[in-house]
């Protein structure tokens, strides 16, 4: 069993079940599942730029990404129905554990100037939504191996009803919420 869920039965059910009195264990949020999402706004003109993509999002997630294809034509973007624009990846269970773990205890403290995650990037529905700026910071990225400095989108999606449950959640998790 991993150490975050070995966490989440100890610590985090029996913290949330006294703050919000919640009368079942069930009733308790928990993450359901972490999507990875990188644009390629690039791939329209340079095809290789999606392979080197699907590379870096292999090596961080441990999981082959699909692919995501354009809905509409935009002329002034050159791009039409159906181009690939970017890759996402769903990770669940044990990878999506593992992968949580990883993100708050490596690869958030090697980001620069960290200074802790907005507390304000919840949708409403208790899920959240974490941009990274480059793909270096995660340790199975070699620097000397990459072709380009590429942005990466992580969603966090939980089954908590409200921004606060999902924000009591993370935090009790170990995310790093700065303090504005």
């Amino acid at each position: 069993m991993s150490r975050l869920k070995e966490r989440y039965r100890k610590e985090v059910i029996p913290r949330l079940m006294e703050l919000y009195g919640y009368k079942n264990i069930m009733q308790v949020p928990r993450l359901d599942k972490i999507v990875l999402n990188i644009g390629l706004g690039e791939a329209i003109r340079d095809a290789k730029a999606l392979e080197a993509a699907e590379k870096d999002l292999t090596a961080i997630s441990g999981q082959h990404p699909v692919t995501t294809r354009a809905r509409r034509s935009i002329a002034a973007f050159r791009l039409r129905t159906g181009m690939p624009i970017g890759l996402k990846v769903t990770l669940r269970g044990e990878r999506m554990c593992d992968f949580f773990d990883k993100l708050v205890n490596a690869v958030l403290p090697r980001v620069r100037e960290f200074q802790g995650v907005s507390p304000n990037s919840f949708d409403g529905r208790g899920n959240y939504t974490l941009g990274l700026k480059e793909q270096l910071a995660f340790p199975e990225i070699d620097y000397d191996s990459i072709d380009k400095i590429r942005g990466l989108e992580v969603s966090i999606i939980t089954t908590a009803k409200t921004d606060d449950e999902g924000r009591h959640l993370l935090e009790a998790l170990g995310m790093p919420f700065s303090k504005d």
